[in-house]
């Protein structure tokens, strides 16, 4: 197994491409977010729009059809994308996130020549399984198994609140291939004609409307032997760490784009609504929501964007991205609630896009790990470098 080789965009011609992305955004996503969020699906025409632009192929290598863009350009993608509804972020996010990490860091020649072209078009759509019913941040304690019989395995077992199931064509699915022990977990790759998997009516949630979350079931599917990632049992925890890594900082860049869009809306309303014969923005004490605001996303966005330039210079991503996530996706909800309060009234209804942002913001403390599980991360590779002192 080689690693694929990347030959990054030059910095003035991403530029050049974010603002066309910048220009989307505001041009085609914008205006429709409002459909998207009351009939719970991707508008029509947006996808075609976002395979024409090239999104899809953001994290995989020139050679396999992408634009292999560095880290902290992706983190600039992400944060720009993300200023629109979260909803549209579930068309492309998986794909070039969790849905396709794997494959491109760890899978062999052979996996990624098949399906990763055809990911970078989008003509792929992609889904990463990890979490269970009985295993969400413990993932050594997942239940789904692949037996081997033959050439092939025979994969059983129910994967939870995976988004993108009902579109996806190609699942990265973590399994138990030995014992109970946590070194028998892999990873495997299973396209979704197969016989025998189910997908589940998607849940309703509190925000990110237009995106879908599904359980989806494995009733004894076969799957070819050659499709485990690497080629490697024993390696799936491995390989979802360093997938989860990179998802995470995708999840920070996103809460970046979210809480600008928030200031932008309170600071623009803070000078045009007016109480007392003044606007209010000339009050301190809107002022003051207003800069701690502004102070969480200048924070998360610096933290942000040096764990993305550590990791292009090679250096472990595990301990900066969940730094990044923890406090950006925190500073997310501090955010939103904060600039909710500054429009009043008017933020807590749908007229005004701040009450979707408040709705959307939540899941962010949640998945590619819980602020909770951010903490013990951290803490845990902190103290493993006092250890080994």
């Amino acid at each position: 197994m080689s690693t694929p080789s990347i030959a990054h965009v030059d910095d003035q011609s991403f530029d050049e491409y974010l603002h066309s992305i910048e220009r989307f955004v505001r041009d085609s996503l914008l205006p429709r977010e409002q459909e998207m969020e009351e009939n719970d699906k991707l508008p029509d025409g947006i996808m075609q729009e976002l395979q024409a632009l090239g999104i899809f192929g953001m994290s995989i290598a020139p050679e396999y059809g992408g634009l292999g863009l560095t880290m902290l350009q992706e983190v600039r993608m992400h944060a720009a994308l993300s200023e629109a509804a979260q909803g549209f972020r579930y068309a492309y996010g998986t794909n070039v996130g969790i849905g396709s990490r794997a494959l491109s860091l760890d899978g062999t020649d052979a996996q990624r020549q098949r399906w990763l072209p055809g990911i970078a078009t989008g003509e792929i759509m992609t889904a990463f399984c990890a979490t269970e019913p009985d295993a969400g941040s413990d993932l050594s304690s997942i239940k789904t198994r692949a037996i081997r019989d033959g050439d092939d395995y025979i994969v059983s077992g129910t994967k939870r609140f995976i988004t993108n199931a009902d579109t996806a064509d190609l699942f990265t699915v973590l399994v138990r291939t030995g014992s109970n022990d946590p070194g028998t977990i892999s990873a495997l790759l299973i396209e979704r004609e197969r016989p025998g998997i189910h997908i589940g009516k998607p849940e309703k949630k509190l925000g990110q409307r237009g995106g879908s979350i599904c359980d989806v079931n494995f009733d004894q599917v076969r799957v070819p032997a050659d499709n485990l990632i690497g080629g490697v049992e024993g390696r799936g925890l491995e390989i979802a760490k360093r997938t989860l890594s990179a998802g995470r900082l995708s999840v920070a860049a996103n809460s970046l784009g979210q809480m600008r869009r928030a200031i932008d809306i309170a600071g623009q309303f803070a000078s045009e609504r007016k109480q007392f014969g003044k606007p209010i923005a000339e009050f301190q004490l809107i002022q003051g929501l207003l800069a701690d605001a502004e102070t969480d996303w200048f924070a998360a966005s610096s933290a942000t964007l040096e764990a993305a330039r550590q990791y292009d210079n090679g250096a472990a991503l595990i301990r900066t991205a969940a730094c990044a996530k923890y406090f950006a996706s925190e500073a997310l909800g501090r955010v939103a609630d904060r600039c909710l309060q500054v429009l009043g009234g008017s933020g807590y209804i749908a007229d005004y896009p701040l009450e979707r942002i408040f709705r959307d913001a939540r899941v962010s403390r949640i998945y590619e790990g819980t602020s909770q599980i951010m903490q013990v991360v951290i803490a845990r590779d902190l103290l493993r470098e006092h250890r080994n002192a």
